[in-house]
């Protein structure tokens, strides 16, 4: 993903914007499979709309509910955008957010908390029609703190996607997985994204070298 940090007084809700660059699902070549580097290689474009909460107990439904409405309220505000919004309920769409085909690009909702998930924000996530990813990013402000984290797994943080978002029906049509990955030396681990079944690197192009890819209505 590539970022930017937008928050302040007329920043809607949200704290983060950017995007998320992933192969093309559309796309068999051997460049996207390999997750080649060049600018070349099919790119599939998702707008990331973030909101990151340091609170000190664990973060509730609420927090969900209000990033909901934050992308509610950015799509009626893209420019481009001429179409309606529509809630799909049936069976091919139950866990999708279908938009008008002339919204010009899809959209994942990005929550970040240094505190847990509780069980209630976790469900509420997983039933909501637009693409969430939860992501547990707890703080480590000392070598000593990050020694006593990898003997606790669960400090370590955590990255759930609903199913929306990850599952088969959902926006990315079941390509990605987020897995938990152990070192075979001392036994930590951390969480990592995977692409049918290969590790998904950084994958953003070079806007340097490639400008016109980075230009787009925040």
């Amino acid at each position: 993903m590539s970022l930017m940090r937008v928050g302040g007084k007329e920043d809607g809700g949200i704290d983060l914007v950017g995007w998320w660059w992933l192969p093309d699902i559309q796309d068999s070549s051997e460049s996207s499979r390999n997750f080649d580097s060049s600018p070349t290689t099919p790119r599939r474009r998702i707008r990331v709309i973030a909101q990151c909460k340091a609170e000190k107990k664990k973060l509730g439904p609420n927090y969900v509910r209000e990033l909901e409405g934050v992308l509610f309220r950015f799509m009626s505000t893209v420019p481009g955008r001429t179409g309606g919004l529509s809630m799909g309920h049936d069976e091919d769409t139950e866990h999708s957010l279908i938009v008008n085909s002339k919204f010009p690009f899809p959209l994942v909702a990005l929550l970040i908390s240094e505190s847990a998930f509780t069980k209630s924000t976790l469900l509420r996530a997983y039933s909501s029609p637009i693409p969430f990813f939860l992501i547990h990013l707890p703080p480590i402000e000392s070598p000593m703190e990050f020694s006593e984290a990898k003997e606790n797994m669960n400090v370590l943080g955590s990255g759930i996607c609903n199913p929306a978002l990850s599952g088969t029906r959902g926006l990315l049509k079941g390509n990605l997985e987020v897995r938990w990955e152990r070192s075979l030396v001392d036994g930590s681990g951390r969480p990592s994204l995977w692409w049918k079944e290969e590790r998904l690197p950084s994958w953003a192009p070079d806007f340097p070298s490639h400008p016109e890819l980075s230009k787009a209505p925040l």
